[in-house]
């Protein structure tokens, strides 16, 4: 049973230029120390920069890299007789979406670059294309997962 009464999520807004929700929790997950006029910059930036770039709509650009982003599968521990196993999970979509913005701003960030806007484009928009360090943390996630499928049954 539960430890504790599942939360509700909160509604969250989308953003004014957009009106896109998925852009709305891009710029609260970029926002740092409540500077969300900063956050908002940076996205804004990022997205004319890709569509300078590849000559297409950038909010099509930013589904599609969350899209093939997303994690489907993952590996949590569970503790079984002393011993420690990694059982291969299904993820929430909730969580999936969370996991695909996450990975995208950490590789962004640890690119070299000049700016934000300019790193967060070129990461988003190799995302699109199915490269980049976020698609290869979805590809070791999943490959984990794979290789630890003989404790699928550890599933509760």
């Amino acid at each position: 049973m539960a430890r504790r009464a599942q939360f509700p999520k909160r509604p969250v807004d989308p953003d004014v230029r957009y009106n896109s929700v998925l852009v709305g929790v891009f710029i609260n997950q970029i926002m740092r120390s409540g500077k969300k006029s900063t956050a908002r910059s940076v996205i804004y930036d990022a997205m004319e920069i890709m569509e300078q770039r590849a000559h297409k709509n950038p909010l099509e650009l930013v589904e599609q890299a969350v899209n093939n982003v997303k994690p489907v599968i993952e590996v949590k521990p569970r503790r079984v007789g002393g011993a420690t196993y990694q059982v291969p999970v299904e993820v929430p979509p909730d969580r999936r979406v969370a996991l695909a913005m996450r990975w995208l701003l950490k590789a962004s960030d640890s690119r070299t670059g000049k700016s934000m806007a300019e790193k967060l484009a070129v990461e988003l928009l190799d995302a699109a294309n199915g490269q980049g360090a976020a698609m290869k943390k979805r590809e070791d996630t999943h490959r984990m997962a794979e290789a630890n499928r003989a404790f699928a049954h550890y599933r509760w």
